[in-house]
């Protein structure tokens, strides 16, 4: 009878093996680099985030090979999504989104869809601000207001990222709002467009927190209102005497504007569930890291994350709303 239970002991251990290189079978991780699409210009906020990410996941070894940023900012960010659409099964390549995953495609009909591609995780949702330059004289949003009703038409100059994308679209929502039309200056990306406003060649500007914090950090710009229903939770001083928190919504300002961007992560189609996983964990690693959190303060980023169906239902909601902002400002290709 001992050698019986020997066998079965034997049996049963080799099964427990066996399932444990069943599990380690299923699982996936890159064995060569991994392309990081971003589908805008250098020093915008999709490539800040994109290269933070690459720079947290070396550091922290969290990735057994190199992320490699890629800018592929070509027809608003068409480029970009093309490229990935077309590597069908490829893992390894990544994009980070903005809302011209949605803007792109209904602004100029290039055949992409945002179902096309494998969503991944939701890093973020990304503030807009409204900006001028720190010696423009209007201190609050009521004088800024004040001062373009004041003028005709097409006086003041605002500088955004692209055309017909984020930052046109809370441009014309402004403009209705103000019942002034703007001159609306499409610029590569939200570095450029935050050395535009330091250098006074236009008048204001809607850019993420992250692409102007350094220039009002240093005194050149000042926010006015954040285009969002509430105040930013971070307290921490960005200047000698203010935070994010000390930053005004624009509706309580007299600017009933609200606008959340995506910061989001997908991979090409035909990818396997496997290798999505992969993904997802890694990126709830980032987001576990005190670098992440820093970095979120830095951008005042409001800090909602999310995969699987929820994160499905929420793209095809949001897509639905783009369609609804973009027709309103007449944006939609014909």
């Amino acid at each position: 009878m001992q050698w019986l239970r020997l066998i079965g002991r034997v049996k049963f251990s080799f099964v427990l093996v066996a399932a444990g290189l069943g599990c380690a079978a299923h699982a996936w991780e890159p064995t060569k680099p991994v392309e990081f699409v971003v589908p805008a210009g250098t020093g915008g906020g999709a490539d800040q985030m994109a290269r933070f990410i690459q720079g947290v996941v070396a550091k922290n070894k969290l990735s057994p090979q190199p992320i490699i940023v890629v800018n592929k900012s070509g027809g608003a960010g068409a480029e970009g999504f093309l490229d990935v659409k077309a590597d069908k099964g490829n893992a390894h390549k990544i994009v980070i989104t903005l809302s011209n995953l949605f803007t792109t495609p209904l602004a100029t009909g290039v055949p992409f869809n945002w179902r096309d591609l494998t969503p991944v995780s939701m890093l973020a949702l990304d503030q807009f601000v409204l900006w001028v330059n720190a010696d423009a004289p209007y201190k609050t949003t009521k004088d800024y207001l004040a001062a373009v009703k004041a003028q005709p038409d097409k006086a003041f100059k605002m500088g955004g990222t692209g055309s017909k994308q984020e930052d046109q679209i809370i441009t014309v929502l402004l403009e209705k709002t103000l019942g002034k039309k703007l001159i609306y200056i499409p610029l590569k990306g939200g570095g450029d467009v935050a050395v535009q406003l330091v250098g006074k060649h236009i008048d204001s500007t809607v850019n993420n927190p992250i692409e102007a914090e350094s220039h009002w950090r240093s005194g050149a710009l000042r926010p006015l209102c954040v285009f969002d229903k509430e105040r930013l939770p971070y307290k921490a001083k960005i200047t000698a005497t203010q935070s994010w928190s000390d930053v005004p919504p624009c509706g309580a300002a007299g600017l009933p504007v609200e606008y959340l961007m995506l910061r989001g992560i997908f991979m090409p189609p035909g990818v396997s569930a496997a290798q999505t996983k992969y993904y997802v964990d890694l990126f709830n690693k980032v987001r576990a890291l005190p670098e992440w959190q820093e970095f979120m303060q830095k951008g005042a980023f409001k800090q909602t994350a999310m995969s699987g169906n929820d994160y499905f239902e929420w793209l095809g909601r949001n897509e639905q709303l783009h369609r609804e902002l973009m027709k309103e400002a007449g944006f939609i290709a014909k």
